[in-house]
């Protein structure tokens, strides 16, 4: 078991100033006010809270900053933020705006050098890069990276892309299986694997949860932090649940 001590990470998909879920980065349902949903999640014990807007790229405009700022208020854990962060000025307006880290994907990926620009602005600590990919039999490890919240794909090969940006020194790196996301049948394990061989950066667990053995199952294939959405939404599982599954199974937990 891992000697790591993992982090409990609720994820605020957002659209239209709402929270919402998908499955498969479609079929999208209401899911409830960020506001009122960070506050249940920091009194729940999350350890830190995620919040992407997943339409800011594709409807080609910045994150949603008055919500990030109303979120930011009431929020009393570290706070990502992510959507449509595609320059140095778009992360300032959300650090700004009360985030402690911003995410950046589709434009980290069009632009490589967006990544040591905003570390270098802000701090290693305050970047994420996040990969959102699906299964490529083609692909040298079988995975290809997507753009534009899933709906591009790119011709790259997932695993070389993190190995690329875990080259920059970012701390953080978040991959979404787009087969696992929102589908309940676990996370995609051997991305976890891969990625956390090849990086010496934090991997999230992204896209999947659906019981508590899945988030076991991510600890143990190298994850350190476990996000999920669906499954605290709506109360599959709640997190002192899961943070005492964890530790009778010898995790550590914050």
């Amino acid at each position: 078991m891992t000697d790591k001590i993992l982090s409990i990470m609720p994820c605020l998909d957002m659209r239209a100033g709402r929270v919402v879920k998908g499955v498969h980065f479609v079929d999208i349902a209401d899911a409830g006010d960020p506001v009122q949903c960070a506050i249940a999640y920091c009194k729940a014990g999350a350890d830190e809270l995620a919040m992407l807007d997943i339409t800011a790229t594709v409807e080609n405009r910045g994150t949603l900053v008055e919500v990030v700022r109303k979120v930011a208020e009431v929020c009393t854990v570290p706070f990502t933020v992510g959507g449509g962060i595609n320059s140095v000025a778009a992360a300032k307006a959300v650090l700004d705006a009360g985030a402690d880290r911003i995410s950046t994907s589709s434009a980290a990926f069009r632009q490589p050098e967006l990544i040591p620009a905003l570390m270098k602005e802000f701090g290693s600590d305050k970047v994420t890069v996040a990969i959102d990919l699906d299964v490529n039999a083609a692909m040298p490890s079988g995975y290809e990276v997507y753009i534009d919240g899933g709906r591009t794909a790119t011709g790259y090969d997932a695993i070389e892309w993190a190995k690329k940006v875990d080259g920059f020194g970012v701390e953080v790196i978040l991959p979404t299986s787009k087969a696992g996301d929102g589908a309940k049948t676990g996370y995609d394990l051997p991305v976890i694997r891969a990625m956390a061989k090849a990086c010496r950066a934090k991997i999230v667990a992204s896209g999947g949860a659906g019981k508590l053995e899945h988030f076991l199952e991510a600890a143990e294939a190298g994850a350190q932090v476990l996000l999920a959405a669906s499954v605290f939404h709506f109360h599959t599982i709640d997190i002192p649940e899961l943070k005492a599954y964890l530790r009778e199974h010898g995790c550590k937990v914050r």
